[in-house]
């Protein structure tokens, strides 16, 4: 999707405020649906492979998207809204977003286990 390609989206907003919500996120769904888990991934990255096998194999519902295969503007959009969404946070992937309010950066199994209760 390219942000000029679809102006709509950004009726009576920046460019980049809705730009999260639009994306083209590959849902997981699962039996462990209490949180609501976003994942921003790189399609090259071990971590990432394992953050998305393990939230596979412990059935927790979520979606994400493989950030370095957005297109140049939206890639643009969308690190400039988590850097103002989440000001104290490094963008590294995995970048996990839990409840649209706390964040995990990289894959650590123990601490994706305690945010989400596992």
């Amino acid at each position: 999707m390219e942000i000029r390609d679809n102006p709509s989206l950004f009726i009576g907003t920046s460019k980049h405020e809705h730009m999260i919500e639009e994306l083209d996120y590959t849902r997981k769904e699962g039996s462990k649906d209490s949180r609501d888990v976003t994942i921003y991934a790189l399609s090259t990255c071990g971590h990432c492979k394992r953050c998305l096998k393990f939230m596979d194999e412990q059935d927790v519902q979520f979606k994400y998207v493989y950030f370095d295969l957005l297109d140049k503007d939206v890639k643009d959009a969308v690190r400039k809204d988590l850097k103002e969404k989440f000001p104290d946070e490094r963008l590294m992937f995995p970048f996990i977003v839990i409840d649209d309010s706390d964040v995990i950066v990289g894959f650590h199994e123990s601490k994706v286990r305690e945010a989400l209760g596992l």
